[in-house]
């Protein structure tokens, strides 16, 4: 009786491995998951941080030298508002002719002076009443010319007196040359004083708070950027307590 060790001719027997087939490889099997994927990091950033605006406002600088050029058009307007007054109150108010007397009403504090209008170079001479040591009439030591409702004035002799009150005035020309005389103020330094320290005093401080805003901006601006990235270094760059 022969016995047939081998494989019968149909294959293998049911349930019976193959020792000739493919194995499926130990520790893994079908439907099962895969256990070999990466474990999310608890610590990494999860997008950019949210941005926010920069204070102060870059409108302070801006602002500031606005009010600068503000204070310059002021400074230049107060300037040539001054020079006007002066001008106007130098200039005569009224005017007589030559031979005329007249009375007139003169101030000590007001620098009274004559003035003359003429077409041509004209020789004068005035005259005035009173006590020659209080009452003087001198040439001006400078040379001075306004303009008033389209009179063109020339500062002609300085009036010195030593007290307010009404004084009689007498001025002449030679060979009866046309012209008139009236009596203003002189310009002195004084009156101009105010209108110089608008034009430089003014735009000045205008300058120097433009400079002090835009330091103060600048400074504000940098520490609030430098505050902004170490917190968001802190906040995204530091790693979760899964990921050390």
């Amino acid at each position: 009786m022969s016995h047939d060790f081998g494989s019968p001719s149909g294959g293998a027997p049911s349930g019976a491995p193959g020792y000739g087939a493919p194995q499926q490889p130990y520790g893994q099997h079908q439907g099962a998951p895969s256990y070999g994927y990466a474990s999310p990091g608890y610590g990494a950033p999860q997008g950019p941080p949210p941005k926010t605006k920069v204070k102060p406002s870059i409108g302070w600088i801006v602002g500031a030298w606005l009010v600068f050029v503000l204070s310059v058009i002021v400074g230049i307007a107060g300037f040539a508002g001054g020079i006007f007054s002066a001008i106007t109150d130098a200039a005569p108010t009224s005017s007589f002719e030559p031979g005329k007397a007249v009375t007139v009403k003169l101030d000590p504090a007001d620098k009274p002076a004559i003035y003359v209008s003429a077409e041509t170079g004209t020789n004068f001479e005035c005259q005035i009443q009173g006590d020659p040591e209080k009452v003087r009439l001198q040439q001006p030591g400078v040379q001075q010319t306004v303009t008033s409702d389209g009179v063109v004035w020339e500062l002609a002799l300085r009036i010195g007196v030593d007290k307010a009150g009404d004084y009689q005035l007498t001025c002449t020309t030679s060979e009866g040359a046309p012209a008139k005389f009236g009596v203003g103020k002189e310009i002195v330094a004084d009156s101009v004083v105010g209108g110089a320290i608008a034009l430089f005093a003014v735009p000045g401080l205008g300058f120097l708070l433009a400079v002090i805003v835009t330091i103060v901006v600048l400074v504000r601006r940098s520490g609030a950027r430098r505050r902004q990235a170490a917190a968001a270094a802190g906040q995204w760059g530091q790693p979760g307590a899964y990921g050390r």
